[in-house]
């Protein structure tokens, strides 16, 4: 049985993840930083990412991590890299020191690629993110694919899903970020977050990062429509038709296919 240590586990994606990983016959070990509340089965390791020094137990004879453990809505620039750079080079050198031979899977984010990208972003493109949360996290990727570990970086869209809340938080956001309603988005369904975990996992990824996507991109007024808080329509012309967008390829030729193909199928079903 592969035991594995979860960070970021009372997250957005953590806390749908973790019990599925259970069900997968995984032996789950969760950095948490005070008690809470756990699937059964979960072994609760006490630690926290800015103390270097209480994470060696917590990663001692694991044989994979799965790094979700982010900040990024906050106007705190410094906590955001404190906890998204920092705190992974603590998690990393915890592991090359106490378990060198474990398989290290990141989350990372689509949103460092260019804004400016005329076509959808490959993995292979040149990175430019403007704001702290994607370059902490590319700088935190850097850190990973340089630290001599066996390693693999998810870089995740819009995640939705099981009633995590994410997409109801985005018209909120339209006025605030002036989104306009055509801009379009990558997304994934949580469930297929877990999918692609488990086959980072399996070692199907090592070694490459990796963008993550569902089969369609959605557009912002779409997505308010699906949460029952439907926002002005408009037909100004959009800046870049691609920013938001990311290239799939690659995972698809890892043997992904999603198990919720489109956010229009999630909402037939029920489970946005």
């Amino acid at each position: 049985m592969t035991t594995l240590l979860l960070t970021g586990t009372t997250g957005l994606v953590g806390s749908r993840l973790l019990p599925r990983l259970v069900q997968e016959g995984f032996d789950c070990r969760a950095l948490v930083r005070r008690d809470v509340a756990l699937p059964p089965g979960v072994t609760g390791m006490r630690g926290d990412l800015d103390d270097p020094g209480s994470l060696r137990e917590a990663v001692a004879g694991v044989d994979a991590v799965v790094h979700l453990a982010a900040i990024f809505r906050t106007g705190d620039e410094d906590a955001v890299w404190r906890a998204n750079l920092e705190g992974t080079r603590h998690l990393l050198e915890a592991v090359t020191t106490y378990a060198p031979s474990v398989r290290f899977v990141m989350a990372s984010t689509g949103n460092v690629y260019d804004a400016d990208a005329a076509r959808p972003a490959l993995e292979t493109d040149a990175c430019s993110p403007t704001a702290a949360y994607p370059a902490s996290k590319l700088a935190a990727e850097q850190l990973l694919r340089g630290s001599g570990l066996t390693w693999s970086v998810l870089r995740l869209p819009f995640v939705y899903g099981d009633g995590d809340g994410h997409l109801a938080s985005l018209p909120p956001l339209v006025a605030r970020f002036g989104l306009h309603p055509a801009h379009t988005y990558s997304v994934v369904h949580q469930r297929d977050v877990a999918v692609v975990v488990r086959l980072a996992l399996s070692g199907a990824m090592d070694g490459q990062v990796v963008n993550v996507t569902d089969d369609a991109p959605v557009t912002v007024f779409e997505m308010a429509a699906l949460v029952g808080s439907p926002i002005e329509e408009s037909a100004d012309p959009l800046a870049n038709p691609w920013s938001g967008r990311m290239d799939s390829t690659l995972l698809r030729g890892l043997g992904f296919r999603p198990t919720v193909p489109t956010i229009h199928s999630a909402a037939r079903d029920g489970i946005l």
